[in-house]
């Protein structure tokens, strides 16, 4: 069994707007049979945090192309992307690129 897993999940580049406006969210990922990774964040996420229109954050079973994923200021993909299996303390920051005109 995987221990809760503490994180500060942020959202920026208008990809707040999302959340109810809040920017940073301090979170703790409860007990499951495996080791919580991004995908299962990103499900966590959209069941506990997202607050409206899912299809601007999530496609499939990941982000939308367009969004920027950092895990502790570093790009998921030099991470692993889905499959990072999640740290205490990290932080996970998601930036939406794409701006209207």
């Amino acid at each position: 069994m995987a221990a809760p897993v503490s994180l500060q999940v942020e959202f920026g580049g208008g990809a707040e707007l999302l959340f109810d406006g809040v920017k940073k969210h301090q979170v703790t990922l409860p007990c499951q049979p495996e080791p919580w990774d991004i995908r299962n964040l990103l499900k966590w996420i959209k069941q506990n945090l997202l607050k409206e229109r899912p299809e601007l954050f999530m496609q499939g079973e990941s982000v939308r192309p367009g969004i920027l994923v950092l895990i502790n200021d570093a790009d998921w993909e030099l991470m692993g992307e889905l499959d990072y299996k999640l740290q205490d303390q990290d932080n996970v920051l998601f930036i939406s690129t794409l701006h209207g005109g």
